[in-house]
């Protein structure tokens, strides 16, 4: 059955009206209130300045910061150092030559903090510190949601009245894409003792909030999805030049699978390139070439794919087998997560082998479950290798079916996906697996009945 003109223009509507949402800067349609805090309370006056506790709060939903983690960075209003530091530490220490004795940490007027490794001796170690920068999602993890650190600053004032906030703050992760406000003074953050029983407060506290926006972070997209469906024997593949295309090439076209591509963002190599040892090893033993994805060349230059498969239709449910592919050969994702939006979510009834919770409940569509967030099993497959035979994660996702349910028209696919909070890009509406032109619902319902079958019959075996 073909598609109607008219349906694929009110779909391509819905889906440009969807982008649109999703294009806001620093807003997101399914996370409206998703940014990290930060947190300064100073706790304690010095000779020369005083002690404070940094704390970041991750608040997105689904967007986390994976490895190599979290570089926090900020401008000096005067002429500030930073004695010592508790739980993370500065990137460079500065020119501190004019002092004659004990050196500061760091001099710089430009700081720039990171988190510390995990297994640094206890007496460097502050609470919620010390995971090399890694930062999980609100959603994922909330207690591992958190950063902290204590920071002893001098050459600045020691009252509520002298002390001058820092300014310029900047959070990589470690690239760009996050915006940060200034830091403005806000009520004093009360502490309760570990009993209960007493409340301290800070002497001053600010705050800063940071928001992401995917446009800043990258020029292109990082993702692509691809489908297909029992019923049709078309493979949907990701748009090409979806993520990128090799320099001076005509992006209407398919991309040309040469050796040692070079593009815009990314290497591409290809899979059977029998330097390929050598040029990875050479990448991996330069320490001081900036870090660049390495991919296998593919059509769409995308780092991740995302297959959609509608893989069974019984008579009461509806089956689809997700499957995520890493095609970078230089890059393993940490706490990797995928957002799905469909309408059928709120009929949404098991995920065989991700762990999974619905969005619904937040912001302005709080009232419609028509999105979820999937992620890996802890020490099972919450790591996404790098390219490989390894380098993919798989579960097949069960829906209940209602009123609502068809195959006709594409109504089986995502409108958005979703990957570690980015948008990937999706193939257009013309494009999707369509239903067998002539005796459809016949075909539909044998291939179905033959579908169920073969998975008795290898559920039995």
């Amino acid at each position: 059955m073909r598609i109607s003109r008219v349906y694929c223009l009110a779909l391509a509507l819905v889906f440009l009206v969807a982008d649109l949402q999703h294009a806001d800067a620093g807003f997101d349609i399914l996370d409206p209130n998703g940014k990290i805090s930060i947190k300064w309370d100073v706790v304690e006056w010095t000779a020369d300045g005083y002690r404070a506790i940094v704390t970041m709060y991750n608040q997105q939903l689904y967007r986390h910061i994976q490895a190599p983690g979290w570089i926090m960075g900020w401008t000096w209003s005067k002429k500030e150092v930073i004695w010592n530091i508790i739980g993370s530490e500065t990137r460079e220490q500065g020119d501190c030559s004019k002092w004659k004795s004990a050196l500061p940490h760091c001099c710089k007027k430009t700081p720039e903090v990171i988190d510390l490794l995990p297994g640094v001796p206890y007496n460097q170690q502050t609470a919620n510190c010390c995971r090399g920068g890694v930062l999980s999602s609100f959603m994922q993890d909330p207690a591992t949601s958190v950063a902290s650190y204590q920071i002893v600053v001098g050459n600045t004032g020691n009252t509520n009245t002298t002390i001058q906030l820092p300014k310029n703050f900047t959070l990589m992760t470690p690239g760009p894409g996050y915006t940060c406000s200034k830091a403005a003074v806000v009520p004093k953050t009360r502490f309760l003792s570990a009993d209960g029983r007493r409340t301290t407060e800070a002497f001053m506290t600010w705050n800063i909030t940071c928001s992401y926006t995917q446009q800043l972070a990258n020029k292109a997209p990082t993702c692509c999805v691809s489908f297909s469906a029992f019923y049709n024997e078309t493979i949907v593949p990701c748009p090409s030049c979806a993520c990128d295309c090799p320099k001076n090439s005509n992006a209407t076209l398919p991309i040309p699978l040469a050796n040692g591509v070079d593009t815009n963002n990314q290497r591409c190599i290809n899979r059977h390139d029998p330097h390929l040892p050598t040029t990875l090893n050479a990448t991996k033993n330069n320490p001081l070439s900036t870090p660049q994805d390495m991919l296998f060349c593919t059509n769409d230059m995308c780092p991740i794919k995302i297959h959609w498969h509608i893989k069974l239709n019984y008579q009461e449910y509806w089956r689809v087998k997700i499957t995520i592919t890493n095609r970078d050969i230089s890059r393993n994702y940490t706490l990797w997560n995928l957002v799905a939006q469909h309408p059928n979510f709120q009929n949404f009834t098991e995920s065989f082998s991700f762990s999974y919770r619905p969005l619904n409940g937040y912001g302005p569509t709080a009232t419609v479950n028509n999105s979820a967030i999937f992620w890996g099993v802890k020490f099972y497959n919450d790591m996404l290798m790098q390219a490989g035979p390894n380098g993919n994660v798989q579960s097949e996702i069960l829906f209940r079916k209602d009123s609502s349910f068809t195959l006709n028209n594409g109504w089986g696919f995502p409108s958005h996906l979703l990957f570690n909070g980015d948008e990937c890009a999706m193939p257009t509406a013309d494009q999707y697996p369509t239903l067998p032109s002539s005796s459809s619902g016949l075909r539909v319902a044998m291939t179905t009945l033959v579908s169920m079958l073969v998975f008795s019959v290898a559920f039995l075996l």
